[in-house]
């Protein structure tokens, strides 16, 4: 494959400025020198401040939702600014820029969203009425499916940012990523994992994913070391079941697929903000049906709740 890639000193990775975009950036780099016997000095971590980032006292459902922590990383690429750009899968548009693309996923990390709480273990032992910070739609829809007597505040921020607002008394208890806190290597914090029958995550929770310009077979051909099947497998899945649903952080969806014992399991629900009403299917295949078992569970979806249901997310 032909490059567009131009002479560098140096492999440029580009990347948000939060302490977590930033571990995750290195867990490439440090990947790669190990993959390719690479120095440390032959990388270069880019930090592009988002729309998203700039963001901090709105909700960004009004702001368009997913993309927000991208766009400008994307551009960076398309300018050839950068060479690779390192994003949590969840946070990626389901529809990329002409002439990028997503060649590599590594190993998917916990997908489990993380209770967090220095007044109960769980979210069934908060007292009644507790505040539950979040600015996630859909853990705010899930919670209140939960516990509808909670009362659930906005908690924007990078990850440092909620657990200060958490210490400060703002809310009881938040939610997080188990993933996050783990690469941050703040796992202690998590009061208690929220199974995922009771929370589904969010479509691609936990994955890191590896975006660079499709001419690029210099870059490719670096970062396929890297490369994780099964994670690829199951992400697509589930971006092909939000991409259906024409998904975006204004609408209240969870997906997961999981591959056991060679056959590929996908669970997806949409709800109403409150939580108050919720539709949910399965899917059961072979790891190269995830693309159609993603759509097919999205088009069920959407049958059953009708076409006014999204719109009450507006």
């Amino acid at each position: 494959m032909q490059s567009t890639r131009k002479a560098h000193t140096k492999i440029r990775i580009g990347t948000r400025g939060s302490k977590l975009a930033l571990a995750q950036a290195h867990e490439v780099r440090t990947k790669l020198m190990a993959a390719h016997g690479l120095e440390e000095s032959a990388f270069e971590i880019k930090v592009i401040k988002t729309t998203g980032d700039q963001i901090q006292d709105k909700n960004l459902s009004a702001f368009g939702g997913k993309g927000l922590f991208t766009k400008e990383i994307e551009d960076a690429l398309l300018n050839n600014d950068i060479d690779m750009a390192v994003h949590s899968m969840k946070d990626v548009a389901t529809k990329l820029p002409a002439s990028l693309v997503l060649p590599c996923y590594l190993t998917r990390e916990d997908v489990c969203d993380a209770f967090i709480s220095t007044k109960a273990k769980q979210i069934a032992d908060l007292p009644h009425g507790a505040v539950m910070g979040t600015s996630s739609i859909r853990r705010q829809a899930q919670v209140k499916r939960l516990r509808p007597d909670l009362k659930v505040v906005p908690f924007r921020g990078h990850v440092e940012t909620r657990l200060r607002k958490l210490r400060e008394g703002i809310a009881d208890a938040t939610l997080l990523a188990c993933a996050g806190l783990k690469r941050l290597g703040k796992a202690k914090l998590i009061s208690s994992p929220v199974c995922v029958n009771e929370m589904l995550p969010a479509v691609a929770q936990g994955a890191i994913g590896i975006e660079i310009r499709e001419a690029d077979g210099h870059i490719a051909e670096l970062i396929a070391a890297l490369h994780d099947e099964t994670t690829a497998t199951c992400v697509t899945t589930e971006r092909a079941f939000l991409a259906e649903l024409d998904g975006s952080c204004r609408m209240p969806i969870g997906g997961l697929a999981e591959v056991r014992n060679g056959r590929l399991h996908f669970r997806g629900e949409i709800l109403t903000p409150d939580g108050a009403i919720s539709y949910a299917t399965e899917r059961e295949g072979a790891p190269d049906e995830g693309l159609a078992m993603g759509v097919d569970a999205a088009r069920e979806l959407l049958e059953a709740a009708g076409p006014g249901f999204f719109c009450q997310v507006a």
